[in-house]
């Protein structure tokens, strides 16, 4: 329930319907016994300014932005991390943009990586990717060729479409999700061959929804719950 005292924090993106976080944010917010609430709004290109100054007047603590906008966003934040964020903290009427993207991959070793997607998901993910980074999209270089690399990431909205072939020896990252939990073309190929670290779309989104969860509310985020709520182990 949305009361006149409930803390507000946004989704901002085009589309929005099937995102899944709302239902992991919500779950974070009730396990620790916050009145938040976290709402999905369409927004389309066009209305990404008005739609944050919206925000702020309203009183909102904050938002995530999704595709297309983590990199047009960043001309409307007061400080950006970057030149890509995905979370944005409303303080005293100034905007902070933040990149939680980063603690998807963080610590994952690689000495050379294939990125597939050259947007604002793969941006946000380039300053924690360690190793040599070879981008692959459908605008410049195409097909990716990922046979000199040891990880693989999709930084890309597709699911159903296998764009590498991942070995054994390699990890995958998959930014992309299915709403009903089913795993991507990509995931599931991982899984098949063996390969030595497989990170699917979900678990991508709890990595970095917990890190906005903190920045949002200062608590400490209530991981299990998170992962529990996308259909996760704990």
């Amino acid at each position: 329930m949305i009361g006149r005292a409930t803390t507000l924090v946004a989704l901002l993106g085009q589309p929005v319907a099937e995102s899944l976080s709302p239902r992991m944010q919500n779950a974070a917010f009730a396990a620790r016994a916050l009145d938040w609430a976290y709402v999905p709004l369409e927004v389309g290109p066009e209305e990404l300014r008005e739609a944050v100054a919206g925000l702020v007047a309203a009183r909102y603590a904050g938002a995530n932005v999704t595709i297309p906008h983590k990199q047009a966003v960043v001309e409307l934040c007061d400080e950006a991390e970057g030149e890509s964020v995905n979370t944005l903290l409303f303080r005293d009427g100034r905007v902070q943009g933040y990149n939680t993207d980063k603690a998807i991959v963080a610590g994952i070793e690689s000495r050379s990586v294939c990125l597939l997607g050259a947007g604002g998901a793969a941006k946000a993910l380039l300053p924690a990717l360690q190793g040599e980074v070879h981008v692959f999209s459908r605008r410049g270089d195409w097909p990716p060729d990922a046979s000199g690399s040891d990880l693989i990431v999709n930084a890309t909205p597709v699911h159903d479409e296998l764009l590498v072939e991942p070995r054994p020896e390699q990890a995958v990252v998959d930014l992309a999700y299915r709403a009903d939990g089913r795993p991507t073309a990509l995931v599931a190929s991982a899984r098949d061959v063996g390969c030595r670290l497989v990170v699917d779309g979900l678990e991508a989104l709890v990595r970095q929804g917990s890190a906005s969860f903190q920045l949002w509310t200062g608590v400490e985020p209530p991981v299990n719950v998170m992962r529990t709520a996308l259909g996760l182990e704990p």
